[in-house]
């Protein structure tokens, strides 16, 4: 692997930082400006920022070195061959010097006081990591975007706020999977030698799971500390679900997220998280396989569906009785 240095790496980077965002990017020039106005009005001004190009093809890497030049709390790191955003966290989270970290994607946006309500919750509570809501940023018919409302699953995670609390307590943060929504000591990453898998996408799943097992204590705030850009151009991850590929990644994180739950003992976040994947992924993705002209895109599903319901029964979980005919659907596949 080979790495550029900072364009500016004798200026002073903001030496009492208290957080690290970690931003990795490839070919999201149209959005990059956008990210990073983000950062710099943040009402929190003591962050760093770690700007990852993934080997772009586009300007992104320009737009970040340009970022760099002109505010020393911005630092470039370049690889000179594309390894996936997994790979990408993981460069930055070595280079990570300041007591927390956070992430946001290149194509989001950080509402302003994100940074500030998620290091102070943290500090006054002495958790292990803090977690906020997030909404879409979805297009609308005059070419911008537009936010949504902070989605159920995410509001029961989220809501009502909570302090110093634990996954065996509040069992459905396991719902909240991303990695940008996010605060997190770094002592925490290193005393477990936590890192995003490699090579797959929905790395996520897994390591959201794997913070939450290992936390002390977590912190939970109601607030929208992120804006999650669904793509006009529908080249957004999660606009690519019907790809036999993209699925088989998308399965195979929601599975080993739960693997890690139960091998951690923590029944009762398994079983919120099996019945969060039933009734909120499962059913567009059957809607998809109806009509998929693979027929490997509804075996994997069928398998993965029949393994969920036959653990749902089991442990007796009432399920959204308005999905059951989707669900009824792929068990047959």
């Amino acid at each position: 692997m080979s790495i550029a240095a900072d364009p500016t790496p004798d200026a002073p980077a903001a030496p009492d930082a208290l957080v690290t965002v970690i931003m990795p990017g490839r070919d999201v020039a149209d959005y990059v400006a956008e990210a990073l106005s983000s950062l710099r009005a943040q009402t929190l001004t003591r962050w760093r920022a770690i700007l990852v190009d993934d080997a772009s093809r586009d300007a992104t890497a320009e737009l970040f070195a340009r970022a760099a030049a002109s505010d020393p709390r911005f630092r470039l790191v370049r690889l000179e061959r594309p390894r996936g955003l997994g790979a990408a966290r993981n460069v930055g989270l070595d280079l990570v010097e300041t007591p927390c970290v956070a992430f946001l994607d290149a194509d989001d946006v950080m509402t302003p006081t994100a940074l500030e309500r998620l290091v102070a919750t943290l500090s006054a509570s002495g958790s292990d990591v803090a977690v906020g809501a997030y909404v879409r940023l979805r297009p609308d018919v005059d070419g911008g975007y537009v936010t949504g409302e902070v989605q159920p699953w995410v509001r029961a995670a989220t809501d009502p706020e909570r302090r110093g609390t634990t996954l065996a307590e509040h069992p459905e943060i396991s719902g909240n999977v991303v990695a940008w929504s996010k605060l997190s000591r770094v002592e925490l990453w290193r005393r477990n030698a936590l890192r995003f898998p490699e090579g797959a996408l929905y790395e996520d799943q897994v390591v959201a799971q794997l913070l939450y097992v290992h936390a002390r204590a977590i912190d939970v705030i109601p607030d929208v500390v992120v804006h999650w850009r669904e793509r006009a151009d529908g080249s957004s991850l999660t606009q690519r679900k019907a790809a036999v590929a993209v699925l088989s990644d998308y399965l195979t994180g929601m599975r080993d997220g739960i693997a890690i739950l139960d091998s951690a003992g923590h029944r009762a976040a398994a079983r919120a998280r099996v019945r969060l994947i039933l009734e909120m992924d499962t059913p567009p993705l059957v809607r998809i396989a109806e009509g998929h002209p693979d027929a490997t895109y509804r075996r994997l599903l069928g398998e993965f569906v029949r393994e969920l319901t036959a653990r749902a029964d089991l442990e007796a979980l009432e399920l959204d009785p308005q999905t059951a005919a989707l669900r009824s659907a792929a068990v047959l596949w």
